[in-house]
Order: structure tokens, then sequence, then C-alpha cells
């Protein structure tokens, strides 16, 4: 691993934080971010769609104020991550199947660094829909706590006749990588005001991810590609149709979600043997990003739930 650059100056997080350069198996450049500091174990923090490591930082110094060490990755195709279209701002992935790779780089370069064990999962958005199929698929975590989970989208139901099919005749018909109508190459928090945005009630916070891209423009990405969207559809159907693993497991879900789909992931923890559903009364979507007295609650029951699983 190669160091990499960390921008300390707007993450706001525990003392020691890190970047490092690492490549997937696959052979994509990845940055993986590190704050060490913690003995109960490490927390591996997987960001949701067009997030990066050091909007993690205040969440990073949560968990460190609980005794746990963090772990977190700039997906590929944001962040400094390598981005994979000639237009950086899109958000793109050639099959969603691929961030198993950068989940299995992720978990290699916490062991390779000597993080304390045992790990645990703490997922956003995108994140949530990713860190399931790891959990599916036997990834190695005591417990893992969902923020948001993108494990169904919302769509206009006018438009998602018109959504889906372009999603699918996108491949085919070769404009697959067109940025998705109805979003922009700017990233969302510097194009919108606070007022009404789909992310936190908190001000502060909501200035805290902005003055992050003012500072540092590389981090930014805007809307996804239409393929990316086929992708993501495919990917919350596939796992639609999957149990849910036996995993202590808790999931946070604002009472005024507009992003994800909140009935899709009601219907997975209503099964989900050893899970819970908090719903936050009042929350939008970044329930990790929200008021104090919200992400206080949520830190402390995720700092409960793995301190019960040691």
């Amino acid at each position: 691993m190669q160091t990499a650059p960390f921008y300390d100056d707007v993450s706001q997080g525990p003392e020691g934080g890190c970047a490092y350069w690492v490549t997937a198996s696959d052979g994509v450049k990845l940055r993986i971010g590190v704050w060490p500091r913690g003995s109960k174990g490490t927390v591996l923090m997987m960001p949701g769609r067009t997030e990066y490591i050091e909007k993690y930082g205040r969440a990073a110094q949560d968990l460190a104020d609980r005794g746990y060490a963090t772990v977190s990755i700039d997906w590929r195709g944001q962040g400094l991550s390598a981005r994979l279209l000639d237009n950086p701002m899109i958000g793109h992935v050639g099959r969603f199947g691929d961030f198993r790779f950068d989940v299995k780089a992720m978990v290699r370069s916490a062991t390779e660094l000597g993080l304390p064990r045992p790990f645990y999962l703490m997922s956003h958005s995108m994140g949530g829909c990713i860190a399931l199929r790891a959990l599916i698929e036997g990834i190695n975590v005591n417990a893992a706590v969902f923020s948001a989970p993108m494990w169904g989208i919302l769509i206009n139901p006018l438009l998602r006749p018109v959504a889906v099919t372009l999603a699918v005749v996108s491949r085919p018909l070769g404009f697959g990588r067109k940025l998705l109508p109805s979003t922009s190459n700017t990233t969302y928090v510097a194009e919108n005001p606070f007022l009404d945005n789909l992310l936190t009630t908190d001000p502060d916070m909501y200035d805290y991810m902005q003055r992050q891209i003012a500072a540092h423009p590389n981090l930014a990405l805007g809307g996804p590609s239409i393929h990316w969207l086929n992708e993501a559809l495919s990917e919350v159907r596939a796992l639609s149709r999957l149990p849910s693993p036996k995993m202590p497991t808790l999931t946070a879900l604002g009472s005024r979600e507009r992003i994800v789909d909140p009935a899709a992931i009601a219907k997975r923890m209503e099964n989900w043997t050893g899970g819970t559903l908090h719903t936050v009364e009042g929350a939008e979507h970044e329930v990790m990003m929200e008021t104090p007295s919200i992400r206080k609650a949520f830190f402390d029951d995720a700092a409960a739930l793995f301190d019960a699983h040691p």
C-alpha cells in the first residue's frame, strides 16, 4: 500500500487519520481511509453513492469515542478512486458485482494494517446494498448496522416504466454511459440549498458537506449513468429474492426518507432474525449526519450492538 491524499482539514475525524492507495484484484485503483484509534474492534464503513472517505470523519470520531476504529473506502468511480468514464462527474460501474472487488480490497487492507479485531459493518444507502451482498456471501464480521440501505430505489410511479425501459435498452443501443436524465454533472450539495434538501435536517451537517466539496472539488460526483441505474435495479431485484443472513443487525431509517424505498427496507427487516428496524422520527436520508441528538442515539445504539457481539 502507498500513502494517498487525505484531506484532514475537512474531515474532522479523530487523530491519526490517513489514506492509502490499493489495487483491487481486477486492477482498479482504490483509495482506503483509516482512523485507527480504538481497541474494541474496527468498523468497516461502506459509504453511499457520490460519497468519499472524508465525509465520514465525524462518524469516525463518534465511533472512536465509543472505542472503535474505522476503515472506509472511495468506491470505484467516486472520490479519489479511479473514475470509470471520460466524464468523471458521472457515477458509473461496469457491473454492480464489481463492488465485491472493492469490499475484498477494503478487508484485506484492514487486515494488513493490523486494525483491531473483530470487524463490524456499517453502511449507508448504496453502501447498504453492497454490504448486504457481502453479508450474504459470508464477509467475516460480528454484527452489521445499516443507515437507509438501498434495497429499493424510489422512482416516481409515473416515470418508473420510462426509467426502467430506458435503463434496459441503454446497453444494446449504446447510450448506457450517458448521464441519467433529470440529473446533472454537479454534486447534490453544491447545487441545492439547505432548505428542503433530501439529506439532513441539520444545517451544520449540511454546511460540513458543502465545505468539503468547496475545498476539494475533486471529491465531487454528479448524477449516475443510465447503465448504473440498470445495474442498481438489477441488483436490488436479485437481493430481494435472497434470504437475510444470520447476523445481529440494526437498520435505521428516517421517517422523511425520500431517496431509497422504505417499503423494501421494512419488508426485509420484518423477516430478519436478529434484526431490528429503528424508524428515526423527523430524520431525512442521512441518519449519521442528522442533528446531534439523532446522531448520538444512532451511534449509541450501534456501539451497544457491537459491544454485545465481541
